[in-house]
């Protein structure tokens, strides 16, 4: 074991590749792990595609516990490693203790802003994607009412949230959208079986399409959803694969391209603030073979008309982060 691993830890050091040249980029990945099939797969799927494109590779780690977020910022910028992107707001604090320390490196962080000279910071407009699959789940739905399942609650998931309250509301002002919690810790990124209550939970309150925010709790969500005979939407990446013909779409939100444009720009990236949504492709809803027996030709119209007027400033979908309040929804 090198040194730079051992300085590393025991736990974090068996995901960590070592031996690698200066000025590499490296990926952090956030609680989860890098195969939650949500939000840290877009980030690896990225850095993979990256590496296919230019033959280069990079460095990666996944945590095992919040103590290693700001440890891992450390030895990475001690190693060398050029740019460093970190998947997910709770790299916020440490980022904010470490960025000034390596005045020569290049940091990005996803879902959360930090304002140091050498940082970009990469937030989504989740809402506005939220807003289509929430058109999608009015308009597939029997019973009138839809459910929504966040993990942790935060403001970033009510967001999430409330686009799609908007979405169904806009379809049907009479529609009833349940919203549910995972958990007010970390944990419940990575609680499927609490996810498979909730879901059961709102299917007995009549929801008959349940849209997923919650990481690896989500794949509970979508697998009990599929058991019981309900629509499900998937989110951050394309879920619908998952379960063929039962995964009416998944919110897409580009952290893929958000880590391959990190890796791509390399050291001494363009800092600041930058703002993915439907107007640059930042997010969007999935079609494929999956799911095109799901959603009708109108359906497809319609959502793309409004995904339209959303980027075109036609449409306005209200951001929870803007106010914390929610037009269409109580939480």
């Amino acid at each position: 074991m090198t040194l730079f691993n051992k300085l590393l830890g025991a736990s974090a050091a068996l995901a960590l590749s070592a031996g690698a040249a200066l000025a590499e980029p490296a990926l952090i990945f956030d609680l989860g792990g890098k195969f939650d099939k949500s939000f840290n797969e877009a980030a690896f799927n990225g850095a993979t595609r990256w590496a296919e494109e230019t033959g280069e590779s990079f460095r990666e780690i996944e945590l095992q516990s919040e103590a290693q977020r700001e440890q891992a910022l450390r030895r990475f910028a001690e190693a060398g490693s050029n740019p460093i992107v970190m998947a997910g707001f709770a790299f916020g604090d440490a980022l904010g203790q470490v960025a000034a320390d390596y005045p020569d490196t290049s940091f990005v962080i996803i879902d959360m802003v930090v304002d140091a000279p050498n940082v970009r910071s990469v937030v989504f407009n989740e809402h506005e994607g939220s807003y289509l699959v929430g058109m999608m789940a009015a308009k597939a739905s029997s019973s009138g009412t839809v459910g929504f399942i966040g993990g942790m609650d935060i403001p970033l998931i009510r967001k999430f949230a409330c686009g799609y309250a908007q979405g169904v509301k806009a379809v049907n002002p009479d529609a009833t959208v349940i919203a549910n919690m995972t958990g007010t810790t970390p944990a419940a990124w990575n609680d499927p079986v609490k996810g498979s209550e909730l879901t059961k939970a709102q299917i007995s309150q009549g929801a008959d399409v349940v849209y997923a925010a919650a990481g690896g709790t989500g794949v509970g969500v979508l697998q009990t959803a599929a058991d019981e005979g309900i629509l499900s939407i998937g989110v951050d990446s394309n879920q619908n694969y998952l379960h063929p013909g039962k995964v009416l779409t998944s919110m897409m939100k580009r952290v893929d391209n958000a880590v391959f444009e990190a890796f791509s720009d390399g050291p001494g990236l363009e800092t600041g603030f930058q703002v993915m949504g439907l107007a640059n492709g930042g997010v969007g809803y999935a079609m494929d073979e999956n799911n095109a027996s799901l959603v009708s030709a109108e359906m497809q119209a319609s959502v793309d008309d409004a995904a339209a007027k959303i980027a075109a400033g036609d449409v306005a979908v209200h951001d929870y982060m803007s106010d914390d309040s929610c037009p269409a929804l109580n939480f």
